[in-house]
């Protein structure tokens, strides 16, 4: 994985944006936690759709293909549902483990609910019509701060969500598949993710203390664990979606503009 440095105008991330920004770095290191755009539309949509609606929607975004908002709720909802069981089942297993393992299996499973919702996070995000995430195929500074404000809406942050109609905006104004790379300073949003990250870096540090207080007895803490995890994640997905589907991405372009919809 490759990060784009800090520039020398750049302040340093506070001690709670670091957190975030470790372990966001950690979930996305892990083997399949970058989310293919291409790959992950085709393999959604060809069921269901003929081979031209399928390319069109991966050269501008399903919507601007003529796919349905209907249809689109229900693929991001069988993602959610998809993601809810793999981050609780791990989560389960993780909290089995008491006593001298304790210490070992807070970051695990912390990791893996984080690697669960980056991923959903990501197939939401492209469901919805964002343009890819990624710099051929890697991770660089941008990449991590729209995933930051992604992650941050699932979390329930208004000013991540500021941050997304923002980037919505942005797009808006290009006529291209993918986000411009830029200097980062210069964009809107980039103060937005930074107040973001530091949010999240505090919100995931509480978290992982619940966490970790439910697996101090064994087998119990697994189901409990397990619980926290399934309280956790499906909400998140459901409350990205809401604001995913309200943005400018989410609709085809004559029907956007009509209809002004808000990003």
């Amino acid at each position: 994985m490759t990060v784009t440095s800090i520039s020398p105008e750049d302040p340093e991330p506070s001690r709670e944006e670091g957190i975030w920004l470790k372990l966001m770095r950690g979930s996305l290191s892990l083997p399949y936690a970058k989310v293919d755009r291409t790959s992950y539309l085709r393999n959604q949509l060809i069921p269901y759709f003929d081979d031209r609606t399928v390319m069109e929607a991966i050269a501008t975004r399903p919507a601007q293909a003529g796919i349905r908002p209907e249809a689109i709720d229900k693929l991001a909802d069988a993602s959610i549902r998809h993601h809810t069981l793999a981050a609780s089942g791990a989560s389960f297993f993780a909290g089995i483990p008491g006593g001298f393992a304790l210490a070992a299996t807070i970051p695990t499973d912390l990791l893996q609910l984080q690697w669960n919702a980056i991923q959903l996070a990501q197939k939401l995000a492209y469901l919805y019509g964002w343009p890819d995430l990624l710099e051929n195929g890697e991770v660089d500074e941008e990449t991590e701060l729209q995933i930051t404000l992604l992650f941050g809406a699932m979390m329930g942050s208004a000013a991540a969500v500021r941050g997304l109609r923002e980037v919505a905006r942005r797009f808006s104004l290009e006529v291209i598949r993918r986000l411009p790379r830029q200097a980062l300073t210069k964009t809107a949003y980039y103060p937005i993710a930074k107040q973001v990250g530091k949010w999240i870096g505090i919100s995931v540090t509480k978290r992982g203390f619940a966490v970790g207080v439910a697996k101090a007895v064994p087998l119990v803490g697994g189901v409990v664990s397990a619980g926290l995890t399934l309280a956790t994640i499906r909400p998140m997905g459901k409350k990205l979606k809401g604001h995913l589907r309200e943005l400018r991405f989410a609709y085809p372009d004559d029907v956007a503009d009509n209809k002004a919809v808000e990003g």
